[in-house]
């Protein structure tokens, strides 16, 4: 039998945000996962390859390449595939192209943990960062939380803020742009970065009190969007403590400076959503949830895919 090759073009339009977030809450409910990462190459140039096995999901390996410098050439920064294998005997389901699994598992992720700490009553979304993560958030966000009245893109590059705004225009969705960043996050109940930042871009002295922030855009050592104050004052969840706490800058260079300790990361998904005595204690906190991916999050959207391509047969 021939193994289906899953495509962005042919598939994406299928898939619905709310789906993709249940599968991950349902995904942590099983067995926890094992998963391992590599990294090979240099900075601006890295293949990133991501294993994981879930008892009773499968096994799946999502090898990707991160290029920074691709956008100045028209080109895709990240580019790859996923393969997915059968759990009892271990035969290729199927190859789906990274950026399906990407774009699908990246806001999930982001959205399910802000279903979990942030405020009910928020209503206002700050995107910071206006590329292809920012465009899925707005998406993703919008579809899950029907109560947001507002979502906000500041970029470094306003006409980027400007342009993915007005791919908007037409929804249901209230979609602007900022050039104030600090008054931006002053207003909003929810902040996501979704930067490829190494220094921090977001500050805790913007933020009201109750601010859910959403950490995307760190995916390396050197890498972090939030400032240390924001680190030490808030309230740290991450998707994954195995893929976040020794892999990531957002939280190992606070580490290694002695402003925050591993302790200080108050839960992950499996703690989240097996302990309902875990997250937001009080309107007031600020909670921050750092998104760090990884192949088991990978493998769930991969196996909600397979269902909803079997199911439109």
């Amino acid at each position: 039998m021939k193994t289906p090759m899953i495509t962005y073009d042919e598939t994406a339009s299928k898939l619905n945000w709310p789906e993709v977030v249940e599968a991950l809450r349902e995904g942590h409910k099983l067995p926890e996962a094992e998963i391992k990462d590599i990294f090979l190459g240099p900075a601006e140039g890295t293949l990133l390859s991501r294993g994981a096995y879930i008892k009773g999901l499968g096994y799946g390996v999502k090898s990707t390449t991160v290029f920074s410098g691709n956008s100045r050439q028209g080109l895709p920064s990240v580019q790859g595939a996923m393969m997915m294998f059968d759990p009892l005997h271990g035969e290729l389901k199927a190859i789906i192209e990274s950026r399906l699994i990407t774009e699908f598992k990246t806001a999930s992720d982001s959205v399910l943990g802000a279903s979990i700490l942030m405020r009910p009553d928020s209503k206002k979304l700050l995107i910071i960062g206006a590329g292809t993560v920012a465009r899925s958030l707005v998406k993703a966000y919008g579809a899950v939380f029907k109560n947001l009245d507002k979502i906000t893109i500041w970029a470094r590059r306003t006409e980027r803020a400007e342009q993915l705004a007005l791919e908007f225009k037409n929804s249901s969705l209230n979609v602007n742009f900022s050039e104030n960043l600090p008054a931006s996050a002053a207003e909003a109940d929810i902040i996501s970065c979704a930067t490829l930042a190494t220094s921090p871009v977001l500050k805790y002295e913007w933020l009201k009190p109750g601010t859910h922030v959403d950490l995307i855009g760190a995916y390396k050592a050197d890498m972090r969007e939030a400032d240390d104050y924001l680190i030490s004052n808030g309230s740290i969840y991450v998707d994954s403590r195995k893929t976040t706490i020794n892999h990531i800058g957002e939280l190992m260079i606070p580490i290694s400076k002695r402003i925050i300790t591993e302790d200080d990361v108050r839960g992950d998904f499996y703690d989240l959503i097996s302990n309902r005595n875990i997250g937001r204690k009080n309107n007031d906190e600020i909670t921050v949830f750092k998104n760090g991916g990884g192949a088991h999050l990978d493998l769930m959207t991969a196996a909600y895919i397979l269902s909803v391509v079997a199911a439109k047969k």
